[in-house]
């Protein structure tokens, strides 16, 4: 009985001291947690656009004149030079449309020769009083519709030659031919499309970017109007820099009426011909963004597409902020409103922060930065 009692009072003894060891809490220690202060820096930014690239010169040629297709003395895909022939149709017809409007030309001669023959006959009779005035008044006008019928023959052989000529298309300026749909012996209308030429020595980019885009990029140029600030590079649809630096020609003078935006005209050199026309791509415009602030895109969080990062206080408790980015550039947002110079943000763990947490700030520097990134 005593041994029974011995044990019980050993028991309750170890139960109290285990009830009063789990209400003394340990000191929690505050968790370590990497961070950057928001920097204010001279930047340089890119702006993708979608282009369309355009040759500097594209024409459609059509037949001028009808007839049976003959020849065809180039290729699709080759190169041509000015005034060189592509096209040959038939010319019998037209032959002998000049043939007649030539015999027309010389009766038409030969009747103004005529009248004007009488009308030097009548006008001697009216000097010697034989014959009246009026006479002379009628001999007058048949001569000048003589004249009149001579000019329209004249006319009409002039025509009819250039149709002849027409029987031979030739390209109107040095350049690259496209497909050609028609084969020889198709019978070709007037208006017929034989094919199209593309200068594409150089090539003109279009590409259109906001109003607001367009009040920074004039408002940097103005600032500094040499030819280096109209420089622009050409991304291609592989993701591949074109390599060759094109030039900002012209901007048009009104603004799109639904989308806002203006559309820009840049020119690239093509020496190697690898742009096309109507190729795509995208213009990279660089423009020069004094004291930007910069936050790291590793520190920023999305919720309901608007952004937030962890700022840290002075207590270095943490509270959930929103912000509002003013554009991208490289591993940076660009912050528009919502955070100053030096404020200090979380900037790795975001995933498992929560507004009032306390936490020891580990200041990255902006070397580190780049070294953890590349991992």
């Amino acid at each position: 009985m005593r041994l029974y009692f011995i044990f019980l009072s050993s028991a309750v003894l170890m139960t109290v001291s285990a009830c009063k060891n789990s209400s003394i809490k340990s000191p929690k220690s505050t968790q370590e947690i990497p961070t950057v202060c928001v920097e204010k820096k001279d930047i340089k930014l890119d702006h993708l656009y979608v282009s369309d690239i355009q040759a500097i010169r594209n024409v459609e040629i059509r037949s001028k004149v009808s007839g049976f297709l003959e020849a065809i003395y180039v290729d699709e895909g080759k190169a041509v030079k000015k005034g060189q022939a592509l096209f040959k149709l038939s010319e019998n017809e037209h032959k002998n449309e000049v043939a007649k409007t030539k015999a027309q030309l010389s009766i038409a001669q030969a009747e103004m020769k005529s009248a004007e023959v009488e009308y030097k006959r009548v006008q001697t009779l009216v000097q010697k009083n034989i014959i009246s005035k009026t006479e002379q008044d009628l001999a007058l006008s048949r001569l000048n519709a003589a004249k009149s019928k001579v000019d329209e023959a004249n006319s009409n052989l002039e025509n009819a030659v250039h149709k002849l000529s027409y029987t031979v298309i030739r390209a109107p300026y040095d350049g690259i031919i496209d497909r050609i749909p028609m084969k020889i012996g198709s019978l070709i209308e007037e208006g017929t499309l034989m094919t199209s030429v593309s200068d594409i020595s150089a090539m003109y980019v279009y590409f259109n970017i906001s109003e607001n885009e367009y009040l920074t990029y004039k408002r940097a140029r103005n600032a500094d109007t040499t030819v280096e600030n109209r420089l622009v590079h050409l991304v291609l649809s592989d993701g591949k820099d074109y390599g060759s630096v094109g030039i900002i020609e012209t901007v048009v003078s009104e603004f799109h009426e639904s989308t806002g935006s203006i559309a820009f005209r840049a020119k690239f050199p093509n020496p190697n011909q690898l742009l096309k026309h109507n190729a795509t791509g995208k213009v990279k415009l660089t423009t020069n963004v004094a004291g930007a602030l910069l936050v790291p895109q590793k520190a920023v969080f999305e919720i309901q597409d608007k952004n937030y990062v962890f700022v840290v206080g002075k207590d270095n408790i943490v509270n959930m902020r929103q912000f509002k980015p003013g554009g991208r550039t490289h591993q940076y947002y660009i912050v528009e409103s919502g955070l100053t110079e030096g404020d200090m943000i979380v900037y790795e763990g975001i995933q498992n922060m929560k507004s009032g947490t306390k936490i020891s700030p580990k200041n990255i520097s902006a070397d580190n930065r780049q070294q953890l990134t590349a991992l």
